[in-house]
């Protein structure tokens, strides 16, 4: 690259006998640099004078050449670090790249593997890290196939010995849940169901009727004067009495008439796919053998009544605890009108 962009020759009076630019005269560069040199010639050991010689530079024809020596260093550079840059690609690749993700998937080979034996066995195992770390998963598989086997044994100990303690106490279990169930469904007292139980099973079958449009009765009970027998006999013939009572109405029940205890010693009878003429009839046989029987507790006779209260089913009846209000206000019809009487 040129650094020279003018020349000036004169002679020895200064005239100018050469004169040249390598630019245009309307456009100069900003900054020149000029050297004068004065030429000689000698002769016959006489140094005779020829003239002058002047250079011309500029400021941008060396920012020029100074760029271009950077260009050069610089493009000299990108290709030095380029081959280092894919020389270090290709020796990661090699070296480690590759070998582990081969140790990967054979890690997960192994891993979903049902074989215990498998073991991982690189195909360019060398002497390093990625070698050390093949030689302590193999040493770690190992150690837990070990493991895996002394577990096994243990638990196949430990199954036999529940499975035997399992069929000892399956029985007991299946005991237990039954009294549980019976706990939670029925009165510990008279054996009917409880109050819970009666109107979940009641609403169930008044639902049941209503799609099949059939009618259902409720009928509601309640001892007469029962406090008065707690009182003279005590609480003990208070209770064989409330049994006394379950026990002799169970026998005019069908199979499936539901009976519960929704009170002290108030009781409820739900009839589905019966009429209240039917109902009625049930109630006043209830009734009429509850007032001709009579219970001996402690060489005493105790004799007792019931009211009763029927009422059936109406077509938009969606609760059993309506029939249960409406039984109920019969119920105390029958007591205003003298008890031990039926109302419908």
């Amino acid at each position: 690259m040129p650094i020279i962009v003018g020349v000036d020759v004169l002679d020895k009076h200064a005239k100018n006998m050469i004169s040249r630019r390598s630019y245009a005269s309307t456009s100069p560069p900003l900054s020149l640099f000029d050297t004068k040199t004065e030429l000689y010639w000698t002769l016959n050991d006489k140094r005779i004078f020829l003239g002058s010689l002047t250079l011309y530079s500029s400021s941008e024809v060396v920012l020029d050449r100074v760029l271009f020596g950077f260009s050069l260093i610089a493009i000299t550079a990108i290709i030095k670090l380029s081959i280092l840059f894919w020389l270090f690609i290709w020796a990661f690749d090699r070296y480690l790249a590759r070998p582990m993700k081969e140790l990967m998937r054979q890690v997960n080979e192994v891993q979903l593997s049902q074989d215990a034996n498998k073991r991982i066995n690189l195909s360019n195992a060398e002497n390093n890290e990625i070698s050390q770390l093949q030689e302590h998963m193999n040493n770690m598989l190992s150690a837990m196939q070990n493991d895996r086997e002394r577990l096994l044994e243990d638990e196949q100990a430990k199954r036999s010995w529940l499975e035997n303690a399992v069929e000892k106490r399956t029985e007991a279990l299946q005991t237990l849940n039954q009294q549980l169930k019976e706990l939670a469904t029925k009165d510990s007292l008279t054996g009917t169901l409880n109050r819970g139980s009666f109107f979940e099973m009641s609403q169930h079958l008044l639902l049941l009727s209503q799609r099949q449009k059939s009618s259902a009765s409720f009928i509601l009970m309640d001892l007469d004067h029962f406090k008065m027998i707690n009182d003279t006999h005590g609480h003990f013939a208070g209770d064989n009495v409330l049994i006394h009572f379950t026990e002799t109405i169970k026998d005019l029940l069908r199979k499936s008439d539901l009976i519960g205890r929704v009170g002290g010693e108030e009781f409820a009878i739900f009839l589905p796919d019966t009429e209240i003429d039917a109902a009625f009839q049930l109630a006043n046989k209830i009734r009429e053998v509850v007032d001709s029987t009579t219970l001996k507790i402690d060489d005493k006779e105790i004799s007792y009544t019931v009211s009763l209260g029927v009422e059936v089913s109406k077509p938009n009846d969606q609760s059993v605890t309506e029939l249960f209000k409406r039984a109920d206000l019969k119920l105390y019809g029958a007591k205003d009108k003298g008890r031990n009487r039926a109302e419908r």
